[in-house]
């Protein structure tokens, strides 16, 4: 078996306390609650909660503090933005939950729940950004954080332009920031960078006056017309969330469905309730199922659709292609 070679073999590192313990541990609460068994007995990975990702510098400093004195000399960085401290001893586990507690720092759900938000930069930083995916994920993370059981896991992310970084397209729910463009013929200068610069291939200019006409069904909503223009030619119309349902990775990756587009801020709560619901609601009694695969079937597809319908009023797709399937060995 391949080891790390930054850790002393399980047999050399690990003891046995037997004095602390009365009977097997409720692994399965442990890991509901963030902290997972690993393969070496008596010793559990802690998974800290890092909504988008971000990770204020004073928690930092504890958890390196606290990794140092509990765990060995390295933490793991999720693919999921957490950060997670392996080797930890059962009987520290409280110790390492209250010291990083005192600045704040709680510990992450796993298991059958809403897990924490991912996302990217945003537009905080990112020249390309058209959301604050950043205060959004905290948002959200604050109100649905640990919401379950459910019958799997829920993940939702977060990016901020249409090169969808998080994958928000492979979470339960996802959500990507988009600026539909509009144009002002008196503004144009005619100069035909718009069209350089969109690399969909969404703006056609005309051959007798090299003014540009926008194809809309070839916008992906990035908004690199409106950053080029000299003129200020292009302009946002409607900003807000491309909305998708139903994605996951794993050994049967789906793709999310398009459900809603330029959805605002405000209405991005009420989203989340209403696919958590509708999620419990309807995979109650059929075992450990995501949401996506759900969806796949017609039928489902067609439900889910008409209970949103109200809640996404004039922001739902019309007539939305259900989740996509990508099986690995078709």
């Amino acid at each position: 078996m391949i080891r790390d070679r930054e850790v002393k073999p399980a047999d050399e590192a690990i003891q046995v306390h037997a004095d602390r313990r009365r009977g097997e541990p409720d692994y399965a609460a442990l890991k509901a609650g963030g902290i997972i068994k690993q393969r070496q007995k008596d010793r559990f990975t802690v998974r800290l909660k890092c909504p988008g990702g971000r990770m204020p510098l004073v928690r930092l400093a504890r958890i390196l503090e606290v990794a140092r004195r509990y765990g060995v000399d390295y933490v793991h960085l999720s693919v999921r933005q957490s950060i997670e401290i392996p080797y930890v001893l059962t009987q520290d586990l409280e110790k390492v939950r209250e010291e990083l507690a005192e600045v704040g720092q709680e510990i992450a759900s796993c298991g059958a729940r809403v897990r924490v938000p991912t996302a990217c930069s945003g537009c905080e930083l990112n020249p390309l950004g058209l959301a604050d995916t950043q205060q959004m994920a905290r948002d959200v993370c604050t109100r649905f954080f640990g919401r379950g059981p459910l019958a799997h896991k829920f993940k939702m992310a977060f990016a901020g332009c249409p090169n969808d970084c998080p994958h928000s397209s492979a979470d339960d729910l996802g959500f990507q920031g988009a600026v539909e463009p509009g144009w002002d013929e008196a503004a144009c200068t005619a100069c035909g960078l718009c069209a350089a610069a969109c690399k969909e291939g969404a703006i056609a200019l005309d051959p007798d006056t090299n003014k540009p006409r926008l194809l809309r069904g070839k916008c992906l909503y990035c908004g690199d017309c409106i950053r080029t223009c000299p003129a200020d030619a292009w302009k946002a119309r409607r900003t807000g969330w491309v909305v998708r349902a139903g994605g996951k990775h794993g050994r049967h990756p789906i793709v999310g469905a398009r459900i809603a587009e330029f959805l605002p801020d405000a209405k991005v709560f009420e989203v989340v309730e209403a696919v958590i619901t509708w999620y419990e609601k309807n995979a109650a009694g059929k075992g450990r199922v995501r949401l996506g695969a759900l969806l796949l079937d017609p039928a489902t597809w067609r439900t889910f659709l008409a209970d949103l319908a109200p809640v996404l009023g004039q922001w739902a797709v019309k007539a939305p292609k259900p989740p996509q399937a990508c099986e690995i060995h078709s």
